[in-house]
């Protein structure tokens, strides 16, 4: 796996929770367990202890999506660091399920797994992944949908930095939105218009 993707891991668990529509998904083992997928090792080791824990990780994850929605680049960045050195990683060179044409290994960088428990692991991955993603795309990459009441995370990858939602669904929603009150506003107008025309005709013959 490549060093990058793990940044997922770190939108996955933000959006477990959506603060202003007052949801968490985030609630029991299993719900923890689906953040690592099926097949992963450290699934096995999750307990009821780590679903607070995680929510404690989501919370420090949020705030450096936040802080760099916000413009605070800096303050992203001194929030992801913190989280780096509380839970560092294991690096190794893997080759396992990556073959070229010949068969051979196709090394790459693996984060390898000695936490002493699933919250350690898990965050230590979604921190060094969120990590790789920020200093090779730039902090302004690290973004919370702008479709209120959603504010879900997202990794912007576009190439030219336009991404503004969490999902094509939240884009669709937020420019129905805008055009419906972009048109009361041209009705309302049409309606101050169409007022001050009706009160100048009123008028006009006592004027006379």
């Amino acid at each position: 796996m490549e060093l990058a993707s793990y940044s997922d891991y770190a939108v996955r668990l933000v959006n477990t929770e959506e603060p202003a529509r007052g949801s968490d998904s985030l609630t029991s083992v299993e719900a923890v367990r689906e953040l690592f997928g099926a097949a992963s090792q450290m699934a096995r080791r999750v307990t009821d202890s780590d679903v607070t824990r995680f929510r404690s990780i989501r919370a420090r994850l949020r705030a450096v999506f936040t802080s760099a929605d916000e413009g605070d680049h800096g303050g992203a960045v001194d929030l992801l660091n913190s989280l780096l050195l509380e839970f560092p990683v294991s690096p190794q060179i893997s080759g396992h399920d990556f073959l070229d044409d010949e068969g051979r290994p196709r090394w790459h960088m693996h984060l390898a797994d000695h936490s002493s428990n699933a919250t350690t692991g898990y965050a230590a991955i979604a921190a060094m992944g969120l990590a790789f993603h920020l200093t090779e795309y730039g902090a302004d990459r690290l973004g919370l949908c702008q479709a209120a009441p959603c504010r879900n995370a997202y990794l912007d990858t576009s190439t030219n930095r336009s991404r503004r939602y969490c999902s094509d669904r939240c884009a669709t929603r937020a420019n129905v939105a805008a055009y419906r009150a972009r048109k009361r506003r041209e009705a309302g107008a049409a309606d101050t218009g169409r007022t001050a025309e009706a009160s100048q005709a009123s008028t006009a013959p006592g004027e006379r």
